[in-house]
């Protein structure tokens, strides 16, 4: 048997050992602030003890709690016949007591139809990106395989096993019965799945994590761009003008990050998401197709989450969201100002709001966006005793 030259098995060997350790990127997630955060976890500072205390107690009852398909607890299946398809019900549409049957259903905005709980594929996929998240974080700050033995668990009966794994596709996503068997707007549904990239970075070290693992997982996500662009679904939920075009956006610009196609996501962000800043925004920083919902600080608050979830994503393709502004000053800074009084307790919120208002999720960024605009924000942060919490993730 003829042996190979020596610099060809060495070429071989670095070949071999590169396609074992390539760099997963991190894209919304802040790989420094976590190992900072990590770091001091190990030095025992009492505030990331508490929270990664509290982080492990959760990942703990995702390690027993099973595992998540949409081919589990189906109640009926969807028109296309295969169970492994997701199906969901608009939550705001009801039937209509004025018709025998009820249909079609009509719209009550804000307010949700208890029906929709009836098809659980919904709640499959939370539990799986929430516990997916959770038991990645735990093994980063543990290094404990068991939790990413799970996390892997996890993802390969969502995405790769033939007998569990979701079809890459939404097209029976938030149907109204009597009008649709799905529309566009049940995309945002799948904005939890932006937790399985970061994920897979977080626990990268893992040696679960096989090459053949996650070429499985993005083989998933490249399927689902490509639906996202091309089906009559992806294409109705682009040229929505509210949140879903944000986080359309914002989804689709992940998952091309994720499977290294950076000049997609580069061109989402400045030939969809830019433009969407002159629909969405007023001049002084309103979000008035926000405003106009029920909810109207609950949308508002998303949206603006959205979008500096866009302007993290952007950085990683060399664009400056977060200083984008139109001709006229409208950009995501002039968003931030618009909700400081209301933050501050100088103005009461005038708009409809049938929930009360939170203030978590706002807090969140208005500490990122303190840190991006120079501490303009630093009284904001002063006020709440909470946006002290020294988290390092999302």
């Amino acid at each position: 048997m003829k042996c190979l030259p020596l610099f060809l098995i060495l070429f071989i060997s670095v070949f071999n050992t590169s396609a074992q350790t390539t760099h997963l990127p991190f894209i919304l997630q802040d790989e420094h602030k976590l190992e900072a955060y990590k770091q001091l976890y190990k030095s025992k500072h009492k505030q990331a003890i508490t929270e990664i205390d509290s982080l492990i107690a959760d990942a703990n009852k995702a390690l027993t709690a099973g595992t998540f398909s949409v081919t589990f607890h189906k109640a009926k299946l969807p028109p296309s016949g295969d169970k492994h398809d997701y199906v969901s019900q608009a939550p705001y549409w009801w039937p209509d007591s004025s018709k025998t049957n009820g249909k079609p259903y009509i719209r009550r905005d804000g307010r949700i139809n208890p029906e929709r709980n009836q098809s659980k594929d919904r709640g499959q996929m939370g539990d799986m990106s929430s516990n997916v998240k959770q038991l990645a974080l735990a093994y980063y700050f543990t290094t404990n395989e068991q939790y990413g033995k799970k996390a892997v668990e996890l993802m390969q009966v969502w995405f790769i096993d033939t007998a569990t794994r979701m079809n890459p596709n939404l097209n029976y996503g938030q149907y109204i019965p009597g009008i649709n068997d799905g529309r566009g707007i049940g995309i945002i549904e799948t904005v939890g799945l932006t937790n399985i990239p970061d994920a897979l970075a977080i626990m990268q070290q893992s040696k679960l994590l096989t090459p053949a693992f996650i070429a499985g997982v993005k083989q998933w996500f490249k399927e689902y761009t490509q639906w996202l662009m091309n089906s009559s679904n992806g294409k109705e939920e682009r040229i929505q003008i509210n949140n879903h075009g944000t986080y359309y956006d914002m989804q689709l610009a992940d998952f091309a990050l994720f499977t290294g196609d950076k000049a997609l996501a580069q061109k989402v962000i400045k030939e969809q998401t830019i433009p969407r800043i002159d629909q969405q925004f007023t001049v002084d920083g309103a979000q008035p197709l926000e405003l106009i919902r029920t909810k109207s600080w609950g949308y508002s608050t998303m949206n603006l989450v959205g979008w500096c979830k866009l302007a993290v994503i952007a950085d990683k393709v060399n664009i400056d969201l977060w200083n984008t502004t139109t001709m006229d000053g409208k950009g995501i800074k002039r968003v931030f100002e618009w909700f400081t009084p209301y933050m501050l307790k100088e103005k009461t919120w005038k708009y409809e709001q049938i929930e009360p208002i939170g203030y978590s999720s706002i807090l969140t960024i208005y500490k990122l966006a303190n840190n991006k605009y120079s501490n303009a924000f630093q009284k904001v942060i002063n006020g709440y005793p909470e946006a002290k919490n020294e988290k390092a993730w999302w």
